[in-house]
């Protein structure tokens, strides 16, 4: 039993799945518009949950909620479940399958035996689509593979309940019914780029959006003293992680969104958002500058290593350049 299902790679796990269960229901938009319309630009410091004994950054919104926003958004009717019993995760997937429903799956990436070794860690909040299975073995559409890859019914169950920080416990979401027409867009990303702005400039408590950014500016030109050199070195490591190599990080979501807004320009009737676009890059920019010097940073390299203070006023220029643009992005879909 296999779905007949288009696989296409993409930059993101979450958009990615996304954009194929889209396609398979014959709504065909592009990566960068599930992300835009899903409102995935975010960034998160938070310090009270650990991940390897350190703080978790995080560039994007929790596991499923780009899926929810978009389905939403288009009109379609989405389930979701979780489970205690891996047994019965595993029986409720087969159920779908054999109505022919291709099932999203949140993982942990450290199990999987088709990454390669160096990008395999502890993180829980990858996503795949699983669209078939014969036998023991289900097949497997993962965007961030250019291939179907295969999972015996073992190895899925033990990505799907992975142990540490955010267990995925079985997470899978699928379509229940489908619009018969093709969604309308124009709303759909207006409503997206709102929230995005809200989400980013508007969240009360400090750890979150441009306060997030700015929160961790001010927290790392202590770290050297505070944690010593060791720690505060791994720290970094950790931020650049989450920022460079866990899913597209920090600036290729800069660059994803602003691809998504030179789509939505046409579409939405809205010029202004292909100015705000290139601006949109060039925060991209900086904060790629700001990952390699961090790395540098890290691996004590180069001839010009910054000290966490430069580090630190980097991110607070980002923090700044992002919050002017959010406030003219707000202004331009009023």
């Amino acid at each position: 039993m296999k779905i007949d299902f288009e696989h296409s790679p993409a930059a993101h796990c979450e958009s990615g799945v996304t954009a194929n269960i889209l396609r398979f229901y014959g709504i065909r938009i592009s990566e960068p518009m599930v992300f835009g319309i899903g409102a995935g630009l975010f960034f998160s410091y938070m310090p009270f949950i650990r991940l390897h004994n350190m703080p978790v950054f995080s560039f994007r919104p929790l596991p499923g909620h780009i899926f929810a926003r978009v389905t939403g958004r288009l009109g379609l009717r989405m389930s979701k479940r979780r489970f205690l019993n891996e047994e019965k995760s595993m029986k409720a997937l087969d159920k779908l399958l054999e109505q022919g429903i291709p099932v999203g799956n949140v993982v942990g990436v450290f199990y999987l035996p088709y990454f390669p070794k160096a990008y395999r860690f502890h993180f829980n909040a990858h996503n795949i689509c699983v669209i078939g299975k014969e036998d023991n073995v289900y097949t497997v559409s993962d965007p961030v593979s250019q291939v179907l890859n295969q999972l015996t019914h073992d190895e899925l169950k033990r990505v799907r309940f992975a142990r540490g920080t955010y267990p995925p416990l079985g997470k899978m979401y699928w379509v229940k019914q489908a619009p018969a027409a093709m969604p309308d867009l124009r709303s759909a990303i207006l409503s997206g780029i709102r929230l995005n702005c809200s989400r980013m400039l508007d969240i009360p408590i400090p750890w979150f959006g441009v306060g997030g950014i700015h929160m961790l500016a001010a927290k790392m030109r202590c770290w050297e003293r505070k944690l010593g050199a060791k720690k505060a070195a791994l720290q970094l490591a950790q931020l650049i992680r989450m920022l460079e190599e866990i899913g597209t990080g920090g600036a290729g979501f800069r660059y994803m969104y602003a691809a998504f807004l030179q789509e939505a320009a046409a579409i939405a009737g809205k010029p202004a958002l292909r100015d705000l676009a290139l601006e949109m890059t060039a925060v991209g920019d900086l904060w790629r500058d700001f990952a390699c010097e961090g790395a540098r940073k890290f691996k004590q390299r180069g001839d010009d290593i910054r000290t966490y203070d430069a580090l630190a006023d980097k991110l607070a220029a980002i923090a700044d350049a992002e919050k002017r643009f959010f406030i003219r992005l707000r202004e331009a879909v009023k």
